[in-house]
């Protein structure tokens, strides 16, 4: 009696004569025969595991909470079935505790600012551990980075403390920016009368729509000049 097996295009079959490895078979049909064959079909699609939520203490001594996914795929599939029981459930354990010592070197602020850095160095250490099982880890990708409340509502308090400080130095810079457009307008308005004359009808114009009952007395500016020079003139014979 024989057995007929159909290995999958994504698949290799790692072919075994009486407990002894024989080889690996390639895609396709393939005849069996019972007692004597025993055949391991091994996916070589890329897989992936998620690294359950962990908790780490960083350099720094901060008690954060990770997570993260490992994509992989197997490479040799004699390997992944003759060196390692559970290849999926050995790398999984070796990425969940590789994740703990990778963030127990780096500070919170690296953790937070570093962190596709830091998942390529743990997907380095990870592929180089588990390439005799013939797997090969394309990818490490940190998803969350749960942080103490206590420290959320210190983070939250510094971020809205240096809001107001860039506030503060923005007014700052409107103010001295409105302040030397006013000197600049006012040295022009002092050195040239005709524009001053024609400051002072707009001004005049501008009160004339106003509809209340004020009144407005325009003195021109040599009148003023006149009794600022009489003054002066006075100051000095007093002296």
């Amino acid at each position: 009696m024989l057995i007929f097996r159909v290995v999958n295009e994504y698949e290799k079959g790692v072919l075994f004569r009486f407990g002894k490895y024989a080889g690996v078979l390639d895609p396709g049909l393939h005849i069996l025969i019972p007692i004597y064959h025993s055949l391991n079909v091994v996916d070589m699609r890329v897989k992936t595991i998620d690294i359950p939520k962990q908790e780490v203490m960083t350099r720094d001594n901060v008690p954060v909470n990770l997570n993260a996914v490992i994509y992989f795929k197997v490479f040799d599939p004699e390997k992944a079935i003759l060196n390692i029981r559970d290849y999926i459930y050995a790398t999984s354990k070796y990425a969940q505790t590789s994740l703990r010592n990778v963030a127990g070197e780096v500070t919170l602020d690296e953790l937070l600012s570093e962190r596709q850095k830091i998942a390529e160095k743990l997907r380095e250490i990870v592929d180089v551990a588990t390439d005799p099982w013939g797997i090969s880890v394309t990818a490490i990708e940190l998803q969350d980075i749960e942080l103490p409340e206590n420290l959320k509502r210190t983070m939250a308090k510094q971020a809205e403390a240096e809001r107001e400080r860039r506030g503060v130095i923005i007014n700052s810079e409107g103010e001295l920016m409105a302040s030397e457009n006013i000197a600049k307008a006012a040295k022009t308005l002092y050195t040239n009368p005709g524009a001053l004359h024609l400051r002072t009808l707009h001004s005049i114009n501008d009160l004339s729509s106003d509809v209340s009952g004020t009144l407005v007395y325009a003195i021109p500016i040599e009148i003023l000049r006149a009794i600022e020079r009489l003054g002066d003139l006075l100051e000095k014979k007093s002296k």
